[in-house]
């Protein structure tokens, strides 16, 4: 797969560092002024440092570094520099979907047990008729679920295993909704009948042939490049290095590192069609398969409110939209530290690529990637442009307001003048759930503390048995702002704790595992 707005530019990011471009073609679009415009949404949305990619008719019209890619060495960004891609890795986990079709290894509208005979959701049916292609469409019928995999020590295996523990939220193929797991599943799938891991066969099938020289799929490789960017976040109104999230174990999903360079060379493979130079890497009908709309994304993908965008669908690993009159294929991508966008008009033959080191732009997540794509296209189109800067800023504006509201309304529920059933040491235990695995609740000379893997947090009294995480946990991850609400078993005892992991289903009920079994465990 995060505070108060604040306009402050930080002094950091004022100081805005360009390095040389490559840049050809100028006629083919107007970039008179960019810099200028980049560096003013850089610095509005506190993100230290940028890559940005075009290309048009097969040529390099753009790549370029804006900022730092290591902000307290003061090191720029280049077009060479490593950026996580998050969520735009699942594009080429359908590629290589893709290349096993081709190859008559796999079939799109196959079920997956055909495959995987061991695949098992907690819908029975769906289980049954999920095809491959429903897994990279998310059509699956699961919410997020994303608490099962982000900052837990899972294996790819292991989570595969569990998904038939998660509970949907709506029927098998009724409605669009985002979910990393099925392409977990997905890469399960492409390692059984490619017969090698989904990291061997993303750098022999995708990186070698197209010449992404320097694209990698774990962060635990990034260091070792020599050019590459570290995570940052506004936090505070201060720009901060995190740490890097690794997320080897749901790959398929988001786990690719690479540079604008690398990027361009891939969008261009699609819009092509999945040719490289004179090889067909892709059957050009496969790559078509997945820019063509499969399902309709609720409430739009991009901007809502717009009457240039939309109607927004999803192919499959790909947004499929259109902006203003022009067929746009895109898709998004983000990780602790890491914002990516990547878009293409395949009719207009131009690709857009832009990279930022940074999450959080002070009132919510980071616009700049989004709204400087949609900025380039108007550049690109010789359209009349559009403020999308100012469109940015309402909408962090709005995502803060929201925030806020939905604060003052939990506070605003609160009973008042309650205390605890029990004292705090009889909640402290081990409590297990067959699919989100094992929570630790410890006392501690400050009160009760919950860990789930690697998110540990105080938790502070609500009312009655309800204890919630202590405000901005800087160890919290995924229990940032949740609520723990203990229950009591016929004898009065507290026997388990309900946790909502995943916020369109029913609270996670943990329960607690007898003192005997937890001790013969440890």
């Amino acid at each position: 797969m995060r505070s108060a707005v604040s306009w402050r530019v930080a002094p950091l990011v004022l100081a805005l560092v360009i390095t040389p471009a490559m840049v050809t073609g100028q006629a083919a679009g107007d970039l008179k002024g960019l810099d200028q415009a980049v560096a003013a949404m850089m610095a509005e949305f506190h993100v230290p440092g940028l890559g940005v990619g075009i290309i048009k008719d097969g040529q390099v019209v753009l790549a370029k570094g804006y900022g730092f890619r290591d902000v307290e060495a003061k090191t720029p960004v280049t077009p060479r520099t490593l950026f996580a891609i998050g969520s735009n890795s699942k594009s080429f986990t359908v590629v290589l979907m893709g290349m096993l079709v081709d190859q008559k290894k796999l079939e799109w509208n196959k079920p997956v047990q055909t495959w995987l005979p061991d695949f098992e959701l907690h819908d029975a049916y769906a289980s049954r008729e999920m095809t491959p292609q429903d897994l990279v469409s998310h059509v699956s019928g699961l919410p997020r679920h994303d608490g099962l995999w982000y900052g837990r020590s899972f294996t790819r295996e292991q989570l595969y295993q569990r998904l038939r523990y998660l509970e949907p939220n709506t029927s098998f193929r009724n409605v669009w909704q985002y979910q990393n797991l099925m392409y977990l599943t997905a890469g399960v799938l492409v390692e059984k009948v490619g017969g090698q891991t989904w990291e061997a066969q993303v750098k022999e099938k995708i990186f070698t042939p197209l010449g992404m020289t320097r694209a990698n799929t774990s962060t635990n490789d990034m260091p070792k490049s020599d050019d590459f960017s570290w995570p940052y976040d506004y936090r505070g109104g201060k720009i901060i290095r995190v740490p890097y999230r690794n997320i080897d174990p749901v790959g398929p999903a988001g786990s690719i590192n690479a540079s604008v360079e690398d990027m361009l060379k891939y969008v261009q493979f699609r819009m092509n069609y999945g040719k490289a130079g004179d090889r067909q890497l892709l059957a050009a009908r496969q790559d078509s398969i997945m820019q063509r709309p499969r399902a309709v994304v609720p409430g739009g993908w991009t901007f809502q409110g717009t009457t240039e965008v939309g109607p927004d669908t999803y192919g499959l690993g790909l947004a499929v939209t259109n902006y203003r009159g022009h067929k746009l294929v895109m898709h998004g991508g983000g990780i602790d530290g890491f914002i990516s966008q990547m878009a293409w008009l395949p009719q207009e033959k131009i690709g857009l690529v832009v990279l930022s080191n940074s999450t959080n732009s002070g009132g919510g997540g980071n616009p700049l990637p989004n709204a400087l794509t949609f900025h380039l296209l108007d550049r690109m189109l010789g359209l009349a442009r559009i403020d999308w800067h100012a469109r940015a800023k309402a909408q962090t504006v709005r995502a803060d307001s929201i925030s806020k509201a939905r604060r003052a309304e939990d506070l605003k529920n609160r009973v008042a003048g309650t205390s605890p059933s029990h004292p705090l040491d009889a909640y402290a235990g081990r409590y297990e759930h067959p699919g989100y695995g094992l929570l630790v609740i410890r006392r501690t000379a400050q009160g009760l503390e919950a860990t789930l893997d690697s998110h540990t947090a105080p938790l502070a009294h609500v009312h009655f048995d309800a204890f919630e995480v202590a405000p901005d946990s800087p160890t919290a991850g995924m229990l940032q702002n949740v609520r723990f609400n203990f229950g009591l078993d016929a004898k009065g005892a507290v026997s388990s704790v309900r946790v909502p992991m995943e916020p369109a289903v029913a609270a996670i009920e943990f329960t607690r595992v007898p003192e005997a079994a937890a001790a013969g465990s440890r």
